[in-house]
């Protein structure tokens, strides 16, 4: 993605920009610094630290952010990376609310917004989606310019071909063909499409906890099921994109029909384990009037024990699904989240129960930290990765 500028490696301006982005990435990740720590902490004499931090600072990616003292009664001048050198925009998609946000470089939110999904159609969710993009960017005072890289979570796997995303029955028109250039017409261009559950297990990885963890499992459970599977840092997608969709895994069925007829849009494990189950299953035991998972995860706290028998079975069902997921991942870490999974101070004692009468495999399973936040917490990370990229690329490539 460099400029079309962009001296080759070697030369001496090729190396003049190896120094920049070294200054730079030591002052994105340690914070702020003197020339003299600078100097040190990347090995570069303090006459070409100086060069990199002017030229950094004419580029609008680095800034005098005070001063501090040496020790020896001196002030010296203290840099940090500019934040305001660039801006990301976050989108959540889910089947019951859309979750949007805009961050700096810094990471620091300068503006979000929640709302129910309201749409009923592909097409009526986009112009939302363009409309909720559009107000959350004036909101942040800025303009759709400043911002560099959009990443936009949703349910099932993006389709490069057919321009779609493929397994996510609960959005409506999402699977049509085109969808993905009627996005980015409305969203604007650096648009990264990403699987919700993939962008949920990156940031438990980044942020949450899963933090560190050489393998790991971030299972999501909701108005849908999936998995997002992070290996050494880095998300594992599989031959198609469609590593983890774990919904489609075979749940409840002994007998398979001669001829079969289309593959269900559902798969089964996700008709018996996402958050609709639980209310069913809670009717079904007699508690006519639960209304919605959280409700019944509400009263099985309170002590109602119809409510705490649904989510007993419901543990039961996650834990046959860990089972299987640890039979073949063998993570470090499974980590609940979703709606449902913020009911995990219910759940975890009753699925590791549940997973010892399953299986000799043992996995440790927690609650995720970031609840609700987890997809877009996972999208501006992904988008700032690569708008950190981008911004030098343009302000210092092309300079």
């Amino acid at each position: 993605m460099a400029g079309s500028g962009t001296p080759p490696v070697g030369t001496p301006a090729g190396m003049r920009m190896i120094n920049q982005r070294a200054v730079l990435d030591l002052l994105r990740r340690g914070g702020p610094a003197t020339r003299p720590q600078v100097a040190k902490d990347t090995g570069l004499s303090k006459p070409t630290v100086s060069q990199a931090l002017l030229a950094l600072e004419a580029a609008g990616l680095a800034r005098a952010t005070g001063h501090t003292s040496t020790g020896t009664g001196r002030s010296a001048v203290l840099y940090e990376a500019d934040p305001t050198a660039g801006y990301v925009l976050g989108l959540d998609i889910g089947r019951e609310h859309i979750r949007v946000a805009v961050a700096d470089l810094g990471r620091t939110t300068v503006a979000r917004r929640d709302v129910r999904n309201t749409a009923r159609s592909g097409s009526a969710l986009i112009s939302a989606l363009g409309k909720l993009a559009t107000d959350i960017v004036a909101e942040a005072g800025l303009t759709n310019d400043d911002i560099v890289v959009r990443v936009l979570g949703s349910p099932g796997v993006a389709d490069p071909v057919k321009r779609c995303f493929r397994h996510a029955p609960n959005l409506p028109g999402w699977g049509r063909p085109g969808l993905l250039d009627d996005l980015e017409q409305v969203l604007g261009p650096e648009l990264v499409v990403e699987n919700d559950a993939n962008l949920t297990a990156v940031g438990e990885w980044e942020s949450g906890a899963a933090r560190g963890a050489s393998v790991v499992g971030c299972i999501t459970i909701g108005t849908g099921v999936g998995m997002g599977l992070m290996i050494d840092g880095r998300v594992f997608r599989g031959a198609t994109g469609a590593a983890g969709e774990i919904g489609y895994l075979p749940y409840g069925r002994t007998h398979v029909a001669d001829e079969p007829s289309e593959p269900p849009a559902r798969g089964h494990l996700e008709e018996a384990t996402a958050a609709q189950s639980v209310v069913r299953g809670a009717r079904e035991l007699g508690l006519g009037t639960a209304r919605s998972a959280r409700e019944v995860f509400r009263l099985a706290r309170e002590g109602d024990e119809l409510a705490q028998r649904a989510v007993s079975e419901e543990a039961d069902r996650l834990a046959y699904t860990v089972a299987s997921v640890a039979a073949v991942i063998d993570p470090e870490l499974i980590v609940l989240g979703g709606g449902v999974g913020t009911a995990a101070d219910l759940l975890l004692e009753p699925i590791d129960r549940a997973l010892r009468a399953f299986t000799p495999l043992t996995t440790t399973v927690v609650q995720g930290e970031l609840g609700d936040d987890g997809v877009l917490t996972g999208a501006i990370s992904v988008g700032l990765r690569a708008a950190e990229r981008l911004v030098f690329d343009r302000r210092v490539g092309a300079a």
